[in-house]
């Protein structure tokens, strides 16, 4: 009777220690699939993030563009009124504007 009980016993240590061995494999490759995941959405995250750098530095470099491109235009009207009141110059009146044209080849064959 002994035996039997010994017998027993080792049957159902080895039957618990086979279903803990799979419970184990199971939670094991379960962490590896988790950190597959992780690992591809870290990937594409960074992935993202990086386009977005990308949109901002672009947007940086035309907002300088736009800024300079004020910058000219803002100058230009400047110009022109201290061109007015300060050198006194002015658009010439059509009587006193001469208009000179240079012949074209076709011109000199005639």
């Amino acid at each position: 009777m002994k035996t039997e009980v010994v017998e027993e016993k080792s049957e159902n240590l080895g039957l618990k220690r086979t279903i803990a061995y799979a419970v184990l494999l199971l939670l094991v490759m379960g962490s590896a699939i988790m950190v597959v995941l992780q690992v591809f959405q870290y990937r594409h995250d960074y992935r993202e993030l990086s386009s977005f750098y990308r949109e901002r530095d672009d947007l940086n470099a035309e907002w300088g563009r736009l800024l300079i491109e004020q910058q000219t235009f803002g100058a230009t009207a400047q110009i022109g009124t201290r061109a007015v009141t300060q050198l006194r110059m002015y658009s010439p009146p059509a009587a006193q504007t001469v208009v000179i044209s240079i012949p074209t080849s076709t011109e000199n064959k005639k």
